[in-house]
């Protein structure tokens, strides 16, 4: 199990924001594009994550990286509801 307090205090120590989205099954965001770098994380459940076409299917506590501009996609493709972890490059 993914401990979200832990995570929410390293990302923030790394500059990032913390947010956390729970998903129903076949639930799809897609092409978006962010001007700083993002980080993703499975919490919970199945999920597809796509960077500048390169599909990929990160375990549970998984750390992604998005590149700022790059653009990007998250699909939840499992039978159950997701849970996932986002964070945003905060401006110093």
């Amino acid at each position: 199990m993914v401990n979200t307090d832990r995570i929410a205090n390293d990302w923030k120590r790394r500059g990032y924001s913390f947010g956390e989205f729970r998903d129903p099954p076949g639930q799809r965001w897609e092409d978006f594009v962010h001007e700083v770098d993002e980080l993703f994380m499975v919490a919970e459940g199945r999920m597809e994550i796509e960077i500048e076409g390169a599909v990929s299917h990160p375990d549970p506590g998984e750390e992604v990286f998005i590149p700022a501009r790059a653009v990007h996609s998250v699909r939840n493709i499992g039978g159950t509801s997701a849970c996932w972890l986002y964070g945003y490059k905060q401006k110093p």
